[in-house]
């Protein structure tokens, strides 16, 4: 039974809303003409999206970069049409955006390190380090240390750019850093962590002349400039050399782009100056990145911003087609080491080197004689 077109609008309502899947919504609009005029007019994939994020209530409009333009004229003279042309770019926009929100692959977010609220030693212990999943590189260390205090309820913040203005956040991975080159091989981790996500401030008086340098220690530049939306709670932190895990309780939409790693109560203090500091050897936050598909624009004063849409294609699609096309240049990088190394083969083969025995001294006097002879 078309129940659509034979139920009142109330029960068809509840029955659609009963649909938590992108794609069933997308399919029941695809069911004919007058299912998809339903969907459409009561805007259920919009509905969806507001179910799964409330943080999307303040998006004040859509933007599509390539059907505005032409709508302007159409749309003309005709409010009904416009409306409907509204709410038409509203489906196609909240329909890709429940099905990213959702299906896209889980993946890592951070596309660069911003700022650390101090650093001790700049720039050889700077917050880049912690993109590095390793805590050594060579025999050199790598981690993001804080300056020492004398009072462990100083905090610490790490600021970060994710790689979309849109991402959706399940998860924060967090490695301590363990001193292995001081006595004792103490760990400089704290009491608890928690996360803030959001936007920068563009309405901000300081945000054309207070940017730091990237990885400089600042943390004015980070109260005045970015407007947090989101803040979790305070997880507690192991004193353990190990990445550990801190899952939200939901998944979170960060809507701008941002994240706040604070780092609340010191717990180790350096042997060297009885001072206590917090140590970082590596930071990942995983979830959905919806760069390719969104951008926001024009957040304002009360956190109402604009959708642009980028591009209707299947965000989980896109991703693997990156994918296919990442292991195939590996593959054709990987071919052409190859025959390279084939070719200096062959011409080592057609002429070979000379080799020459070299006779070491057996002592350092040995060796200063055959100088002496020289």
């Amino acid at each position: 039974m078309d129940f659509v077109n034979n139920l009142d609008t109330d029960t068809s309502l509840s029955i659609l809303s009963c649909l938590d899947d992108p794609s069933d919504i997308v399919r029941a609009s695809a069911v004919s003409r007058s299912w998809r005029q339903f969907v459409i007019k009561y805007s259920l994939s919009k509905n969806l999206c507001l179910k799964l994020f409330h943080q999307l209530s303040n998006v004040d409009h859509i933007v599509e970069t390539s059907n505005d333009s032409n709508q302007g004229s159409s749309e003309a003279g005709s409010s009904s049409l416009m409306d409907t042309r509204l709410l038409e770019k509203e489906h196609r926009a909240y329909a890709l955006l429940a099905r990213g929100c959702m299906s896209s692959p889980i993946q890592s977010c951070i596309a660069d390190a911003i700022i650390a609220s101090s650093t001790d030693n700049f720039p050889a212990e700077s917050i880049l380090n912690t993109l590095e999943e390793r805590d050594r590189i060579g025999r050199t260390p790598s981690y993001w240390s804080s300056t020492g205090q004398h009072r462990t309820s100083v905090p610490e913040t790490l600021l970060y750019r994710l790689n979309g203005d849109l991402c959706v956040i399940t998860e924060i991975n967090i490695q301590p850093f363990q001193a292995y080159f001081q006595r004792g091989r103490p760990i400089y981790s704290s009491h608890y962590v928690r996360f803030r996500l959001g936007h920068h401030n563009d309405n901000s008086p300081n945000c054309n002349n207070s940017q730091d340098k990237k990885g400089e220690p600042g943390k004015s530049s980070v109260e005045s400039n970015y407007v947090w939306t989101y803040t979790s709670q305070e997880f507690p932190m192991a004193q353990e050399n190990r990445l550990q895990s801190f899952k939200l309780p939901e998944p979170v939409l960060c809507i701008g782009g941002y994240i706040l790693v604070e780092f609340l109560g010191r717990v180790q203090t350096q042997e060297m100056d009885g001072q206590y500091y917090i140590c970082v050897s590596h930071v990942k936050v995983e979830g959905r990145s919806l760069a390719k598909s969104f951008r926001v624009e024009n957040v304002d004063d009360n956190g109402k911003f604009g959708l642009k849409a980028l591009s209707y294609s299947d965000p989980k699609a896109t991703e693997e087609m990156d994918a296919e096309a990442g292991q195939e240049m590996d593959a054709d990088a990987g071919q052409t080491q190859l025959r390279n190394l084939e070719q200096l083969l062959n011409l080592l083969h057609r002429h070979p080197l000379e080799v020459v025995n070299y006779v070491w001294p057996e002592s350092d006097d040995e060796y200063a004689e055959s100088e002496d002879e020289a």
